[in-house]
């Protein structure tokens, strides 16, 4: 397994090379300098500025400097909408707070849906599977700002419940696990919301694509139960399109939910990004799109690997 791991990662290297020299290369379409600066800006401080942030130099040299401070995992280049503080420093502070967002929900989610799209499966065609189906249509149909503002005024305006983020800071207190529920239990609610309409579809036609198979007829045959087909026979065999689907969310769990940070101000990774870009804060940009790149081809060597592990069928070859 090792040795497939290590070809795969080779194998991505040309790839993450590519992705950082095409997004070095769209970055520089426009001026940086004059972006952040503005068109006002003299020559001298032009010039100060690029000898300064060394983008004076070729573009091959700047590419190789990139490359060489991420394979160091060296950060320490300064924002320049922030003087002083590092790209690192941002890097860091802004990690935690997507976790305590993204993970909760991901977790919740994935159990939720799961059980309802196994519910659904087991009474397919009765009551229960179409009311379910109906709740989950119901859910993919509402847009994601339609669940946000109806949270903010009835979780945090109406009923005075959850705070954001922010005011925690501004009262003194570090947010930690003990106002976990206060600063971020409502975003999750409406994350877990939003995508159960998705995921419950999803897994129930996984589940109802399983009862067709000829392992189910023979269990089924032998005179197994319908319960035990469901809960032990189907959903090991469905663990493939389940792992597949959590895999696709597990970068999002670092890149963040944009959406819910920017509206609770929840100073994770997304929202960082988000205000770099409208600061014209290039290292942060530029370093935050190689890190959500690295993670992305990461996870998809972990998918493969966990396809084996739970599937023999499945060889690294």
């Amino acid at each position: 397994m090792w040795v497939y791991i290590i070809r795969r990662l080779a194998y991505n290297v040309p790839v993450y090379l590519g992705i950082i020299l095409l997004v070095m290369a769209a970055l520089r379409v426009n001026d940086p300098i004059y972006g952040f600066l503005g068109k006002n800006a003299s020559r001298e401080q032009y010039d100060r500025f690029a000898a300064a942030t060394g983008l004076d130099q070729p573009f091959l040299v700047q590419y190789v400097r990139f490359l060489g401070d991420i394979a160091r995992l060296d950060f320490t280049t300064e924002s320049w909408d922030q003087p002083g503080i590092s790209v690192g420093q941002l890097l860091s502070t802004a990690i935690m707070p997507s976790l305590a967002l993204t993970v909760p929900a991901l977790l919740l989610t994935t159990l939720i849906s799961i059980s309802v799209g196994m519910i659904s499966a087991y009474y397919r065609g009765r009551l229960p599977d179409r009311l379910l189906v109906l709740l989950a249509v119901l859910g993919m149909s509402v847009s994601f700002l339609v669940y946000i503002i109806l949270g903010q005024y009835f979780g945090a305006f109406w009923l005075n419940r959850w705070l954001g983020y922010e005011l925690f800071a501004i009262a003194g207190y570090k947010p930690g696990l003990i106002h976990w529920p206060r600063y971020c239990l409502l975003p999750v609610m409406i994350s877990v919301i939003v995508a159960m309409g998705y995921d419950t579809r999803f897994y129930r036609a996984a589940m109802v694509e399983e009862t067709g198979k000829d392992y189910i007829v023979t269990a089924r045959a032998k005179g197994a139960g319908q319960a035990k087909l469901m809960f032990v026979h189907m959903l090991k065999n469905a663990m493939i399109p389940i792992i597949t689907r959590v895999m696709i969310t597990i970068p999002l769990l670092i890149t963040g939910s944009i959406l819910l940070e920017m509206y609770f101000n929840i100073p994770g990774m997304g929202r960082r990004l988000i205000l770099a870009i409208n600061a014209k804060d290039f290292p942060v940009v530029q370093t935050f799109t190689a890190v959500f790149a690295a993670v992305f081809i990461v996870t998809n060597i972990l998918t493969d690997v966990l396809y084996a592990l739970v599937d023999p069928r499945v060889r690294l070859s």
